[in-house]
């Protein structure tokens, strides 16, 4: 292996569920209260139930080859050459999304913290903390992850109390006033951004400690329905506090949510509450992206080490996040109307695709070995 470290379920549970959270927690609100209107919490909870199966399927696919990552048993199960083109397939998918996420990170901050900074200079200052985090290794990522868990539940658990007191229910009401077909629209991306993007988990679960990995099934679900518990409570107190109509028109409502907190007209404008959250969700979320990305082109090219690759990897990453979008208005449509279809070919198309290859393979092997005996 290219990686010598181990980390432990607990470990692998709280990198799932900081992953899972990332991004959607600064952008998720407005997609399902743009489609589904004051019922976004109902697509909140189903989407949750389908991301729970989504982490049993990954659980499926890693138990095929538990010692190797996506990109090894790519090989062993679909053959040399269709398994490398599937692996680099991929590795495309990894490294565009990696791409849109730094595009993310730049955006939002230039937005609402630092307007006057160029985008470039956010983008080379977060992915070189990224790339050095990478070249690390999985193992001091997980540790790190463990360190800023508990504020990230903290912080959540303060934002909700302190914005419960302005909720009010008749922001949700009528329930399912446009019927199911609204609530199914939502969960599209609801589903696509939190929960298929966790199909990066592949790239990691080889380096389970070999005694725990009986129990990574209930880690996975354990993970994504703790971070979908959170996005379903951020959705829905969005919904609560701000209404519908100014949860979906903004880009970043989470951040508009948290300027409303109001605490005896003393403790006011706490918005850096959740820009804490967002930033470190979506830093782990980054990075297993980065590291994925890292180890399969590595492991894909044959290299003993994939340290050398995450520089030549970071000058791409800069000039691609420029491109990948003229601006945040473009980005957030395409993300909305076409990257859930995007996401759903290499989450959960390609998995399928790996199961239903590894059985035909297994009966084959089987036809033939009966065959040889009689």
């Amino acid at each position: 292996m290219l990686q010598n470290g181990q980390i432990s379920l607990k470990q692998l549970t709280v990198l799932v569920v900081l992953a899972t959270i990332g991004d959607s927690i600064l952008v998720l609100p407005a997609i399902p209260a743009h489609e589904a209107r004051q019922d976004a919490w109902i697509v909140a909870i189903f989407s949750v139930i389908v991301g729970t199966l989504l982490g049993i399927l990954y659980h499926a696919v890693g138990k095929l080859h538990p010692d190797l990552t996506v990109i090894g048993y790519s090989e062993e199960i679909l053959g040399k050459w269709t398994g490398m083109v599937v692996s680099l397939l991929f590795l495309g998918y990894c490294f565009i999304n990696s791409a849109a996420y730094l595009r993310e990170i730049g955006d939002f901050i230039t937005i609402h913290i630092l307007p006057q900074t160029p985008l470039e200079a956010i983008h080379i200052t977060f992915l070189l903390i990224v790339l050095m985090g990478v070249r690390l290794g999985l193992e001091p990522i997980a540790r790190t992850a463990e360190i800023f868990f508990p504020w990230v539940i903290i912080l959540t658990l303060f934002l909700v109390i302190a914005l419960l007191p302005q909720a009010q229910i008749h922001n949700v009401q009528p329930i399912l006033e446009g019927g199911v077909k609204p609530i199914l629209r939502g969960s599209v991306t609801f589903i696509s951004y939190p929960f298929m993007e966790l199909v990066i988990v592949l790239m990691v679960l080889p380096y389970v400690n070999t005694d725990e990995r009986k129990k990574v099934r209930n880690s996975l679900i354990a993970g994504v329905a703790l971070g979908g518990l959170v996005l379903f409570l951020v959705t829905t107190l969005a919904i609560l506090v701000l209404g519908v109509d100014l949860t979906a028109r903004h880009l970043y409502p989470s951040y508009i949510l948290a300027k409303k907190i109001n605490i005896g007209e003393f403790i006011r404008r706490v918005e850096v509450i959740l820009g804490i959250i967002w930033f470190l969700t979506i830093f782990f979320k980054f990075i297993l992206y980065v590291y994925g990305l890292s180890i399969g082109l590595a492991q894909l090219l044959r290299l003993k080490e994939y340290r050398a690759l995450t520089l030549p990897l970071g000058m791409i990453l800069v000039p691609l996040s420029l491109l990948i979008s003229p601006n945040i208005s473009y980005l957030f449509t395409v993300e909305r109307l076409y990257w859930p279809f995007f996401n759903a070919t290499y989450s959960v198309l390609l998995p399928f695709l790996l199961i239903c290859a590894a059985v035909l393979r297994r009966k084959r092997k089987k036809i033939e070995g009966e065959e040889q005996q009689g």
